[in-house]
């Protein structure tokens, strides 16, 4: 590795500076002129090659490692009016996972199958276990839950520590460690899903007793976005937070990058799911056609994580996924739905279950693999949501 560095500053030590834009247009002849609006040269690099002087190759090229991953996350959560100790290990420790995993990805060419099914039904990939892996593996490490259940490890597993700590909580975790595996051989975003119960169990839980919950976004770049509801915030006046972190320099340091996610009333973009259902649940195929017919902008990749998490770039739009006789819910309440509805109610948005106006963080998780329809989003258009769905 010193020897590649040693070539490239070399390399770029001989060559010439490049051509300020003024010498370009007169010197490339050939490019034809444009005559539209664009800045000059739009489009066009000089080729040179030259690093970003805002984004250093250092320690990629030199694996070296400023500051540790958990070190930065714990010092963001703490700026975050999180204090206890046991807390904030928990939520490192899925940062730790979510490194892994997109390593993991990144290296990914084996498209095979295990030969075996989640609770679902769908084949299991060899990634999917692996991602699996992964997750138990940092939970196991950080030492401060009791119990996980996955999609693709449906039970109550223990996970406690061996030597239980003297001091602080332990904690109980359900989740998908990769959401969005059938669109992942198109190379499409996917993610992971976490929610975060305090105690032993996660049988008769609601979505609203999480703590937190946690999606991650592994796509060009790897975020979590972090849902802190205010009862896990210390300090006076303190309100739920929706924020989000970017994995930079090499994966060795978390970096806020959005401080706060929030999700505005009303915002004209949609994310139907399960249109299938559509052919026969009149009311979501009205809904549907009302959202073409009034200019909604389609934002659809077949993938929860990516399609909710583009709400959360944008400050708004909807979400739905709704059955119907012929096209059965799939979301699970303890491994997708509740986690990303304490996101979403977090950032000022609303969410209802498919059929009942109630809030999907109301229903207890009577069923590790209990589902339901959702909707989720801005206000408004959750409540447009609620017109069509609920009328008699």
């Amino acid at each position: 590795m010193a020897i590649m560095a040693i070539k490239r500053t070399s390399y770029h030590s001989k060559r010439p500076a490049p051509q300020p834009p003024h010498i370009l247009t007169t010197t490339m002849s050939t490019v034809p002129q444009s005559t539209s609006q664009d800045p000059p040269h739009h489009g066009i690099n000089d080729g040179s090659g030259e690093a970003c002087g805002s984004h250093s190759y250092a320690l990629v090229d030199e694996e070296g490692k400023v500051v540790s991953r958990d070190e930065s996350l714990t010092e963001i959560l703490i700026s975050k009016g999180v204090k206890e100790a046991n807390f904030i290990s928990a939520i490192v420790s899925l940062g730790e996972a979510t490194a892994h995993i997109a390593v993991i990805l990144q290296n990914y060419v084996d498209h095979s199958y295990a030969g075996t099914q989640n609770s679902s039904g769908d084949d299991q990939l060899h990634l999917d276990i692996d991602c699996d892996n992964a997750v138990f593996g940092a939970i196991r490490e950080a030492g401060v839950f009791a119990i996980a259940a996955s999609e693709e490890t449906p039970e109550e597993v223990d996970v406690s520590p061996k030597t239980a700590k003297e001091d602080g909580p332990l904690y109980s975790l359900g989740f998908d460690p990769l959401d969005g595996s059938s669109i992942i051989d198109a190379n499409f975003s996917v993610g992971s899903i976490f929610g975060i119960w305090p105690g032993k169990g996660l049988l008769g839980r609601t979505g609203r007793e999480q703590v937190a919950s946690v999606v991650s976004l592994y796509g060009p770049r790897t975020t979590l976005i972090i849902a802190l509801p205010s009862k896990s915030r210390d300090g006076d006046a303190q309100s739920d937070i929706t924020f989000e972190v970017t994995l930079v320099k090499d994966r060795s340091h978390w970096e806020v990058s959005r401080p706060e996610v929030i999700l505005k009333p009303a915002k004209k973009v949609f994310a139907p799911g399960n249109l299938r259902a559509t052919n026969d649940n009149a009311k979501y195929d009205a809904l549907v056609k009302h959202w073409i017919s009034d200019r909604y902008t389609l934002r659809y990749s077949g993938g929860m994580v990516p399609d909710v998490y583009h709400m959360f770039a944008k400050s708004g739009g909807v979400f739905s996924n709704v059955s119907s006789e012929k096209a059965k819910a799939k979301l699970r309440l303890l491994y997708e739905v509740a986690a990303m509805g304490l996101l979403v109610e977090c950032a000022g948005g609303v969410t209802t279950h498919e059929f009942e106006d109630k809030s999907v963080l109301d229903f207890a998780v009577d069923d590790l693999d209990r589902r339901m329809g959702v909707c989720f989003g801005s206000k408004d258009e959750v409540q447009k949501y609620k017109d069509f769905m609920f009328s008699k």
